[in-house]
């Protein structure tokens, strides 16, 4: 599809919030040759190619998702960059980061180029690489990271399996932060969950399922905290699931360490419970926890402890999540429903206002993977006109015909949301516009 904007753009009277500068106020804006050319009230509509009538809207830098899988080169029947990307400018996201556990791995220059190529031709929206920071995510041999990091990855991760070696792990760490790029750990004590389907607890013993511990995630995250301490690595902790990791970040936060932290929607709106019902829907790594845990994340976010939400979102093809629980894959889709999601789990609550969701979701992203250097993740003259229009009043259902993807494995189906992305802008061009 093109890249090339054709069009002239004014959006009129709506509500823009752009956290990076702490603008919130009513105004236009104007969009030429792909860049934002004015935001202010006002703005004449006659040269224009395009009105879009925003009055009761909100205009927000466009989304950005650090963490995604778009099963592309190697899983294409689950996903790929085209059909990822659709998903992702449905859910009002116009910059994704595709995650190294492809086939082959995204651990050479090769496959960072690829993707490039690929998104250029067929992508909806902008897609950045997070490369592998060892040789196939084994754990054994460093990967080229300095040759990806030259080629455009945005930051380093073995995600879907921990650098289980302390030794490997430090080396990592030293190289990475050689780039001034972050690494992202999928945190995960591999002898305390062989075979675990679900969180240990009262669900696990009732259905006899293999259970996985709290204390999995948090011994790699305290182990890797204290071998970072020295190299300063920039440090992220990928889709944290454990109420007591808050405390470990925090700690670790306060002491000045350079680690920050994700939460993904499932964690924060549902427990193990929801295994009963809902069985592999409901079957993630890391796994679906307690009431307490899910209020713990909540808290760390409005404390400002997590400071970035990420969908983990991962296609999967019905017939695999058929399985049995002990055989279906790990985890589910989330591009085109986060939004109304978080903000049921966070701003309805009470726990955080709009512009903060908003903050979590665009300029926060975008700091970690060092895009905002690129403009993105902001509002600003002269700068990117990525935007999502969004209609902060708007209830709606999540059902299969919202799913743009190939995959359909979410547990959401049948919930009522009350806010949603209406338009999605990248590089100057409409890319997905909801019909109510």
């Amino acid at each position: 599809m093109t890249n090339t904007p054709q069009t002239t753009i004014l959006i009129q009277n709506t509500r823009v919030i752009d956290p990076a500068s702490g603008m919130d106020q009513v105004a236009d804006v104007l969009i030429e040759q792909g860049v934002i050319k004015a935001i202010e009230s006002g703005i004449s509509d006659s040269a224009v190619d395009k009105v879009i009538d925003a009055t009761g809207m909100v205009a927000t830098p466009g989304l950005i998702d650090p963490h995604v899988h778009l099963r592309d080169p190697g899983q294409t029947h689950k996903e790929d960059i085209e059909s990822g990307t659709k998903a992702a400018v449905a859910g009002g996201f116009t910059t994704v980061c595709c995650m190294p556990n492809t086939d082959p791995c995204l651990d050479t220059v090769e496959v960072v180029e690829y993707i490039q190529s690929k998104a250029e031709q067929v992508g909806h929206c902008r897609v950045f690489s997070v490369a592998a920071a060892t040789i196939g995510r084994k754990g054994q041999e460093l990967a080229a990271i300095s040759q990806c990091d030259q080629a455009g990855a945005v930051g380093f991760s073995d995600d879907g399996d921990v650098i289980e070696s302390a030794a490997m792990m430090r080396t990592v760490f030293q190289e990475v932060q050689r780039t001034g790029k972050a690494f992202m750990q999928h945190c995960q004590e591999l002898t305390l969950t062989k075979n675990a389907t679900m969180h240990e607890g009262e669900v696990s013993k009732k259905l006899g399922h293999i259970s996985w511990p709290r204390v999995a995630e948090e011994l790699i995250i305290e182990r890797d905290i204290m071998l970072n301490t020295g190299i300063n690595c920039r440090y992220h902790i990928q889709h944290m699931s454990s109420g007591n990791s808050v405390h470990l970040v925090d700690r670790a936060q306060k002491a000045g360490q350079p680690v920050t932290a994700e939460a993904s929607p499932h964690h924060l709106l549902i427990t193990h419970k929801a295994i009963e019902t809902l069985g592999t829907a409901a079957k993630m790594n890391p796994p679906l926890r307690e009431a307490w845990d899910m209020e713990a994340l909540r808290k760390g976010v409005a404390d400002g402890i997590i400071t970035i939400l990420a969908t983990d979102h991962a296609p999967h093809h019905a017939d695999e999540k058929a399985k049995s629980m002990a055989q279906a894959p790990f985890g589910i889709i989330g591009l085109e429903s986060a939004l109304g999601l978080y903000h049921k789990a966070l701003v309805q609550t009470g726990h955080i206002d709009l512009p903060k969701l908003i903050e979590l979701l665009t300029i926060n992203p975008a700091k970690l993977c060092n895009l905002d250097s690129q403009g993105l993740g902001k509002l600003a003259v002269d700068g990117p006109a990525d935007i999502t229009i969004i209609d902060p009043d708007h209830k709606w259902t999540l059902s299969t015909d919202d799913l743009v993807g190939k995959s359909k494995n979410i547990p959401f189906l049948g919930w009522e949301m009350t806010i949603r992305p209406m338009i999605t802008i990248m590089n100057g061009i409409v890319r997905h516009e909801s019909i109510v």
